[in-house]
């Protein structure tokens, strides 16, 4: 990988030294209160970032990694180290938080059949985050959209089927799906915006 890919290098270092700590401070009981985001947010408020780097598991991390490889490395050469950072950080820690607030709101609804989270962790909201960003800034989906004229609900409404679609296609037992979701509305969001650009 080139410098321009570094940000991809140091995510997955990071990623790395989050799981041997997690891996260190699991006999102490620390884990939950360091690095799995739950409810009331306010009580371990440094998990809205810790959780975004840590992972369940090796097969977790791995996972996470491959896919933040594959979909992010066109991202990374196409903005800054600092804006990648910011933005992987952001969106994560976005979809977490809605993971956490929606799915305890839902689990009152019947029908539906969600539980309230206990917790979550895990990279992969920042990852759908990526994904819904080079969906809708590489240059075919900006060329559709020029040409294509929508109105606001028309394109909110085919994100969020885009996303649910995604979402749904990807889904896996104990995967935090609103988290997913909500990664891939913020990101497919950005790209339209093109909200990480380098203008330099």
């Amino acid at each position: 990988m080139g410098s321009s890919d570094s940000p991809l290098v140091e995510l997955l270092i990071v990623f790395v030294i989050v799981y041997l700590l997690q891996i260190v401070t699991a006999p102490a009981g620390l884990l939950g209160s360091l690095f799995v985001l739950s409810a009331p947010l306010v009580e371990n408020p440094w998990t809205v970032v810790t959780s975004v780097y840590a992972h369940g598991g090796i097969g977790h991390l791995i996972s996470n990694a491959v896919t933040l490889v594959v979909f992010g490395w066109p991202v990374a050469r196409a903005t800054t180290r600092v804006r990648f950072h910011l933005f992987f950080l952001l969106t994560g820690s976005l979809a977490g938080i809605s993971q956490i607030l929606f799915s305890d709101a839902l689990a009152g609804v019947p029908f539906l059949g969600f539980a309230a989270s206990p917790g979550v962790l895990g990279a992969s909201g920042g990852v759908f985050g990526v994904l819904g960003y080079l969906l809708a800034s590489n240059r075919l989906s900006s060329t559709i959209a020029a040409m294509v004229t929508l109105p606001l609900w028309a394109a909110v409404v085919g994100v969020v089927v885009l996303a649910g679609v995604l979402t749904l296609a990807t889904a896996s037992p104990g995967a935090a799906l609103i988290a997913h979701f909500a990664g891939l509305v913020f990101g497919l969001g950005a790209g339209r915006l093109g909200l990480l650009r380098d203008s330099e």
